[in-house]
């Protein structure tokens, strides 16, 4: 599979191929937003996440101008982890 030219046109690859190169080029996610992306990380509730946001914990994973949040998934794991 990886002796794929790279002009190859998409109609002419096997399913097989196709997959291979999709799950190569497939990055994570590497920010959640708002209140609920952070519970979705930490795995609690919403109100839970609004807690430890407030406790000054995560500050360096958060990023926040009025009420857009953006949250660095890996820092704010590595932050919780250090608690």
């Amino acid at each position: 599979m990886s002796n794929i030219d790279p002009k190859t046109p998409l109609w002419k690859l096997t399913v097989e191929e196709f997959m291979s190169i999709s799950k190569s080029q497939a990055y994570e996610n590497k920010y959640e937003y708002g209140l609920k992306g952070l519970a979705k990380i930490l795995g609690c509730s919403v109100s839970k996440a609004s807690e430890v946001k407030s406790s000054g914990i995560l500050d360096e994973a958060i990023i926040q101008n009025r009420n857009i949040i953006i949250i660095d998934k890996e820092k704010a794991l590595k932050l919780f982890a250090k608690k």
